[in-house]
């Protein structure tokens, strides 16, 4: 069995996550894993040596070598080809979060969920979330194979999309949730699961079962949390294994 990838630090998030040329179709697209794009920032924005980027990532030179070389190699690619370059994921931590936050590169064939976190229960509040539950989904066998509790330490929905994001998170269950958080998500390619309550555990095992209610219409109106902060939670919408149009769950 393979041994783990060693989390490489990176700076912070990028601003943007896309790049393409005119006329791209979506399925020409190079995917840069956020470690690459922090060697390319470091040696070729930055100027800094190897020995440099491999101190500021923690990680040795021989790694940031094979890094860069595959992040040259796909950047060309796109170049030269024509293809669209979208940055997400890969085994890293982020400098600006705590070492909880550090988030492993998600397996073939698996779908990464990720659950609003509040002391074993699935956080009401999205925007003022402090912790995701991540759990990594085995596509064909529909069973958990791993999760983890990570730290945000981010303030906002913007941060937390970002967050999301660079996790490879495909599916976020939630209480309350704003519209300004639905929209970043939904730029970003993540399906929301709002309006639900309960242990984190038992809902996303209801999710694999087909039994999942949730409320898609469930919003938070009030984005400051004052005192006194409602989120509606209409009727629970059950999710069977009839999904809607467009529902991209595991089944």
């Amino acid at each position: 069995m393979p041994r783990p990838k060693r989390c490489r630090r990176i700076c912070s998030y990028p601003q943007f996550w896309s790049f393409g040329p005119e006329g791209s179709k979506e399925t020409d697209v190079v995917l840069l894993k956020l470690d690459e794009l922090e060697t390319v920032r470091l040696i070729d924005h930055q100027k800094k040596t190897q020995e440099e980027c491999a101190l500021e990532m923690g990680v040795s030179r021989a790694t940031v070598t094979s890094i860069y070389e595959s992040a040259r190699f796909k950047i060309s690619d796109a170049l030269l080809n024509g293809k669209r370059i979208h940055i997400t994921g890969g085994a890293y931590q982020i400098d600006s979060i705590p070492d909880s936050a550090k988030i492993n590169e998600i397996g073939v064939n698996m779908v990464r969920i990720a659950v609003t976190y509040d002391n074993g229960m699935v956080g009401q509040h999205f925007g003022r979330t402090e912790q995701f539950k991540v759990y990594d989904i085995d596509v064909d066998k529909r069973e958990v194979t791993g999760s983890q509790v990570v730290d945000t330490n981010g303030e906002g929905h913007g941060a937390l999309a970002g967050f999301l994001r660079a996790a490879e998170v495909q599916i976020l269950i939630c209480g309350g949730i704003g519209m300004g958080a639905r929209a970043g998500l939904s730029q970003v390619g993540i399906e929301i699961l709002p309006g639900v309550s309960g242990n984190a555990d038992e809902v996303v095992k209801a999710f694999l079962g087909g039994t999942l209610e949730y409320d898609p219409n469930t919003e938070c109106h009030h984005h400051d949390h004052e005192e006194g902060h409602q989120c509606g939670h209409g009727e629970g919408h059950e999710c069977g294994h009839g999904h809607g149009e467009g529902h991209s769950c595991c089944h």
